[in-house]
């Protein structure tokens, strides 16, 4: 299968480069994952989901990938919570951790090849601290080992910061410290108490820092550099900037990372989310509103990765209408033409043979190619709904059933990477409260402005009943049907 050529905003150049990986065959992403001591938020949801669509659209695109993101189950709030608690880290982050997994598979999130523990990758945070250690880059300091900015001269190169005005000497034992301030961070904390967790090893009894699980991890697996570093701009510093520079002072000669990925900021009504402002949300949160997972899929990846997202309940809900509007499409084709047992079971060796469906799909490959472009992307797919919408609302159309089949197709492939489509028949739904009657004197209705060829009449009563809850299906004897929506 031939390779579609992406372009990427490399945060490290900040320019929008060609996707280049060391081998098209073997494509390899990091990515941020969570700390294990609580429920993930939205905002870590969305960049979890960012990672999806980048996996998806690479693999849309024909590249075959070995892709990882790590679970911190090891820090400074884990192992407060587990000493306030009196259980092991073990047992407090295991919960957590499958609490993490459900949420994954909750929105439909494909599995990675690889979701290293740093608890499992000790030897290789220790070994990587010793390399740093001779090479001149790291001191010890009352039990702790420290990474030395100064010596490190391009320390600052992927986030921009300035750190000619800082202190020599001051130093950051704590895993997360405030933003702009540049100091030495911790790569191996000394134990502080019996009760804290600690390895016994070659460089001390203690644990390892935050900024040095990524770098290790990263080496266990690849064994050298990677093509894509994704993560949440909330990470670019102080976590990324000290992942590049234990890396890449370790090993110099070697390039750490080709592609720099970072995902925006999330905001909740046109404000910063947190639990003091009451605007605080984890998945659960919002499936205990009533709202389905594919809706809330659907919102969290509507905008472009690097454009922050204003999340709002009442934002979601029109998400679902666009949503349902796009379903309501699909299940028009299938009940229209009788196709629910031929559906596409995979995208792979469509070929698509009609003009206008070319060109979506080559405007579709462009907008992910295009730097992740959903919002590109997404507008191929409203511009399909217009199309099939248009043509079964005329009672005389010319379009054979193979067109509809191709769009049918089209579909499929486009939930390759949106993965929130439904082709199998609705079970049908109570009225709620609308008459039969009604719905059929509004077909009647659309039947006649069909006959007087007032076509944007007949459409608006079709999306009256859609925002109702009502598809319509025109059959080729020039029937229509209804039932009501899933």
């Amino acid at each position: 299968m031939t390779t579609i050529p992406f372009f990427f905003q490399n945060t490290k150049s900040g320019k929008k480069e060609p996707f280049q990986p060391k081998d098209v065959n073997h494509v390899t992403i990091y990515s941020c994952g969570p700390t294990v001591y609580n429920f993930a938020h939205i905002g870590n949801i969305r960049s979890f989901l960012f990672v999806d669509i980048l996996r998806r659209s690479l693999l849309l695109g024909g590249y075959k990938l070995n892709q990882s993101m790590n679970i911190t189950d090891i820090d400074d709030k884990i192992i407060a919570e587990s000493i306030k608690r009196n259980i092991s880290v073990e047992e407090f982050t295991k919960p957590w951790t499958e609490a993490f997994f459900q949420d994954l598979e909750t929105l439909n999130v494909q599995k990675l090849e690889h979701y290293p523990k740093a608890t499992e990758s000790i030897d290789d945070m220790v070994s990587l601290v010793e390399t740093l250690q001779s090479n001149g880059l790291a001191y010890e300091k009352e039990g702790n080992v420290y990474f030395s900015i100064q010596k490190f001269e391009r320390y600052g190169e992927l986030s921009k910061i300035d750190v000619s005005g800082m202190k020599s000497g001051v130093r950051y034992d704590a895993d997360e410290y405030e933003k702009d301030d540049v100091r030495d961070f911790v790569l191996w904390k000394n134990q502080k108490s019996e009760s804290e967790k600690c390895w016994h090893t070659k460089i001390g009894n203690g644990r390892p820092g935050w900024h040095l699980e990524c770098s290790a991890m990263i080496r266990k697996i690849y064994g050298s550099g990677i093509d894509i570093h994704t993560g949440g701009i909330d990470l670019l510093f102080p976590h990324h900037e000290n992942e590049f520079a234990q890396t890449t002072g370790a090993y110099p000669k070697e390039e750490f990372v080709g592609t720099w990925l970072h995902c925006e900021h999330l905001l909740v009504d046109g404000e910063k989310m947190s639990k003091s402002k009451g605007n605080f949300y984890t998945l659960r949160d919002i499936l205990e509103k009533g709202f389905e997972p594919r809706v809330i899929r659907f919102h969290l990846i509507s905008a472009h990765y690097r454009s922050k997202l204003n999340f709002s309940l009442a934002k979601l809900g029109e998400s679902k209408v666009a949503l349902d509007r796009i379903q309501n499409t699909i299940y028009r084709i299938l009940e229209s033409y009788s196709l629910w047992n031929e559906v596409p079971t995979h995208f792979q060796g469509i070929n698509f043979l009609i003009p206008e469906i070319q060109k979506l799909d080559l405007d579709f490959l462009n907008a992910l190619a295009d730097d992740l472009n959903l919002p590109k992307a997404l507008a191929t797919v409203f511009e399909l709904v217009r199309i099939v919408n248009q043509s079964l609302d005329q009672t005389n159309s010319e379009k054979p059933i193979a067109f509809y089949k191709e769009c049918l197709s089209f579909f499929v492939k486009m939930n390759v990477l949106f993965a929130i489509f439904q082709f199998q028949k609705p079970e049908a739904k109570p009225l709620d409260g609308i008459s039969e009657d009604w719905i059929l004197e509004q077909i009647e209705k659309r039947k006649l402005a069909k006959q007087n060829k007032d076509f944007a009449m007949a459409d608006s009563i079709r999306k009256e009943l859609e925002n109702k809850g009502i598809l319509l299906a025109d059959t080729k004897e020039g029937k229509t049907t209804w039932k009501k929506a899933q």
